[in-house]
């Protein structure tokens, strides 16, 4: 298996060298692996933390920045970061207006960030905490009691970053959070294994001419294997999965994203299969966002993540937001 590293024992690090490299307007402790937005502390500002294992770029380390998250903390490849990491974290962003940790539902990361807010909380931080639990595939698949967090985190964190960056408080931020979790569904399918630099291959096998539908973000298994499907009959299943979940009564943020190695060329030809079955269903896409934004390493397939929107939603999904990898509007 070809991987364009130097050694899998430093891949985090090298990767954590390049972004300090290619965004200055971040402050990135490539030692203790902390990303913080450089201006952070901000006066008055309720502060976004999250974080979790490193293969998913850019979540989490590419949503920092104004309008989005305040620090991230990256764990090695598919592996939560540790207690000290978020403490650090939080005391380099926190303004004395409190401090939301955003929690993918996955055991370590909530081990952690729970420990994490019972020691930065003794060290004076007020910290509040949001689970995302968004996967309709499965429910206590690896790695996971209850459902898996993937998509809807980066609409968690980009609407709570928007109320943030508007000056709410700490209480207000979460409760937003909370309702965009509440109201955001996602499935994803896989066309391909992804490869670890650990190991140096593939970390599943999903013969050729086969895909998984309902795939975790690490590669965990979905809810069935079938034949390889069309984009159209791909849609159909994801879309339905999603809609009898969720059951929107009105307008809804899309996401359809890439796992890692789907070109955009093939996202947006699923993407018109998506908007296909959401006309078919009655539902209205207020917004659509299309690209590899939670991936799983080298992964091929895609994910579709659904938010009924109300107006408030959309305001602060609209509003701007400047990170390396989400920008509109400034």
């Amino acid at each position: 298996m070809k991987m364009l590293i130097n050694v899998p024992e430093t891949v985090v690090e090298d990767a954590l060298r390049g972004m300090a490299a290619a965004h200055p307007d971040l402050t990135v402790d490539v030692e203790k692996r902390v990303i913080v937005r450089r201006d952070a502390p901000v006066a008055g500002k309720v502060a976004l933390v999250s974080g979790g294992g490193s293969g998913h770029e850019p979540l989490h380390g590419g949503y920092v920045g104004p309008g989005m998250l305040d620090a991230a903390c990256p764990g090695e490849v598919f592996t939560s970061p540790v207690p000290d990491q978020m403490v650090r974290a939080a005391a380099a962003v926190d303004s004395g207006a409190g401090v939301l940790f955003i929690v993918k539902n996955y055991t370590g990361d909530v081990l952690n960030f729970n420990m994490a807010a019972e020691l930065a909380e003794d060290e004076g931080i007020q910290v509040a905490s949001v689970l995302v639990n968004d996967d309709v595939a499965v429910t206590d698949s690896l790695f996971t009691a209850g459902r898996r967090g993937t998509g809807a985190t980066l609409f968690v964190e980009k609407i709570a970053g928007a109320a943030a960056e508007e000056g709410a408080p700490l209480e207000r931020v979460e409760a937003i959070a909370r309702r965009v979790n509440e109201s955001s569904r996602s499935f994803g399918v896989a066309l391909s294994p992804c490869s670890t630099p650990s190991k140096g291959g593939p970390t599943f096998d999903l013969p050729e001419g086969e895909l998984e539908l309902g795939i975790g973000i690490h590669g965990e298994p979905g809810r069935e294997r079938r034949a390889m499907m069309t984009s159209h009959e791909i849609a159909d299943f994801a879309v339905d999965a999603v809609l009898s979940d969720l059951a929107p009564t009105g307008p809804v943020l899309v996401l359809v994203n890439g796992m890692g190695a789907t070109p955009l060329l093939e996202l947006y030809g699923f993407s018109a299969e998506v908007q296909r079955v959401l006309g078919e269903r009655g539902v209205v896409a207020a917004r659509t966002l299309v690209g590899n934004y939670v991936t799983a390493l080298d992964m091929a397939g895609a994910s579709v993540t659904i938010c009924q929107a109300d107006e408030e939603m959309l305001r602060l999904w609209d509003a701007p937001v400047q990170t390396a990898g989400l920008r509109w509007g400034r």
